[in-house]
């Protein structure tokens, strides 16, 4: 399954953190039965590793489950035992290189376009800009128009009004959040969870 294809075919990432895993667990069921298919569990998560593992189980592959804030090494070699299918990071990080020595394709975290090239020069799949709400969308068409080929992701302040406004401006999926998870996480309602997805899907018509 290519990742950056399926990325602009399903637009949004939904971001996970949560109080512990089983509480991840919940708003990842809840998001894939409102139709968000491309999920990343962040590793601010307490057992966030054991989470991804058992959604994995869960699911089959069409349903993309990655890891997200991988910081160090030992933190990527954690997650591809998992069955992560992606590593997400907030910068050019160790876990950043460990991911690509193993194989593990990484949506990479940078800011500026030194950022940017190094960050694909690592080997990252995609570079997810972040924060994007510092800049804003305009940014975006400000990078593409020296790097026209670099998939970007915006990721870091994304809501359902500027999602669209992200994806026009040139980055391929859009990566949420506290814009949609809300208070899902730490005990909120699973059921405002799915509202806010069906909200996002509206917004970027999927």
């Amino acid at each position: 399954m290519d990742l950056l294809t399926e990325l602009r075919h399903r637009k949004v990432l939904a971001i996970i953190r949560a109080d512990g895993p089983d509480r991840a667990l919940d708003c990842v069921r809840t998001l894939i039965d409102a139709g968000i298919t491309a999920l990343e569990v962040s590793l601010t998560t307490p057992g966030g590793a054991d989470a991804i593992a058992k959604a994995r189980s869960e699911y089959d592959p069409s349903i993309l489950i990655g890891a997200g804030t991988v910081v160090t090494a030992a933190q990527a070699d954690e997650v591809a035992a998992a069955g992560a299918g992606f590593v997400v990071t907030p910068a050019i990080t160790r876990g950043a290189h460990r991911s690509v020595d193993l194989g593990l394709p990484l949506l990479c975290g940078a800011l500026t376009p030194t950022e940017v090239v190094a960050a694909l020069d690592l080997g990252a799949t995609a570079v997810k800009i972040f924060p994007a709400k510092v800049y804003g969308p305009s940014y975006f068409r400000e990078l593409r128009a020296p790097l026209p080929d670099a998939p970007l992701l915006a990721v870091g302040g994304v809501d359902a009004q500027t999602a669209p406004e992200y994806l026009a401006a040139g980055a391929l999926a859009v990566g949420v959040g506290s814009p949609l998870l809300g208070d899902a996480g730490t005990g909120g309602s699973l059921a405002a969870l799915g509202d806010r997805a069906a909200g996002f899907r509206a917004a970027l018509d999927v």
